[in-house]
């Protein structure tokens, strides 16, 4: 189906591009969101019509988008969650995670804008890229940690991901075989 899009939407096209989209995507995402018009002669002349408002609006967007990412790019935000031993998370840090952290922060923005291909499953340092706008992108960084403390020596650069470092280097001292054993004994056990 082809369609005129009435704002920019990345990798499609420019404000005005007639371009041709799968039938579903223009039924159910473009023309239910107002985002294109089916094209027909009787849509290019109602475009043209109301060209100037739509720039206008979308320049009024980006604006309002660009305030916000002034204020959000390059944060930093803790996500404290269970994990294992070797940094695994029991669940995952999805988009609606990263939304809800975000939003209870103060900022507007829907997980739809969280772009993050695939949940995060491992403590760390993440970087997240946030599209508040289809020409405004941000990045800010998520720092998933076991506990609040975790979370201070991540943010210093230390890795947490193994047991050396959760528990110190000594966490193999009792696993010795000398702990165990006692070299001088001969081995025989108590026959006799």
């Amino acid at each position: 189906m082809d369609v005129i899009l009435l704002e920019r939407i990345s990798r499609l096209g420019q404000m005005g591009d007639t371009v041709k989209v799968k039938d579903g995507f223009a039924r159910n995402f473009l023309l239910p969101k107002g985002k294109a018009l089916r094209a027909n002669e009787a849509n290019k002349k109602k475009f043209e019509g109301q060209r100037a408002q739509l720039e206008a609006r979308n320049l009024e967007r980006k604006s309002e988008a660009q305030q916000v990412a002034d204020k959000l790019d390059g944060k930093t935000f803790v996500i404290v969650r269970s994990a294992g031993e070797t940094g695994q998370l029991y669940g995952s840090v999805s988009t609606r995670d990263i939304a809800d952290l975000l939003i209870a922060d103060g900022f507007t923005v829907g997980r739809n804008q969280v772009e993050l291909n695939q949940p995060i499953k491992n403590i760390g340092l993440t970087n997240v890229a946030i599209a508040l706008h289809a020409e405004v992108e941000v990045t800010i960084t998520l720092n998933i940690a076991r506990t609040a403390d975790e979370a201070e020596r991540q943010s210093k650069g230390e890795t947490l991901t193994t047991a050396e470092a959760i528990y110190g280097d000594d966490i193999n001292e009792n696993a010795r075989p000398d702990s165990f054993f006692d070299p001088n004994e001969d081995g025989e056990g108590d026959e006799g």
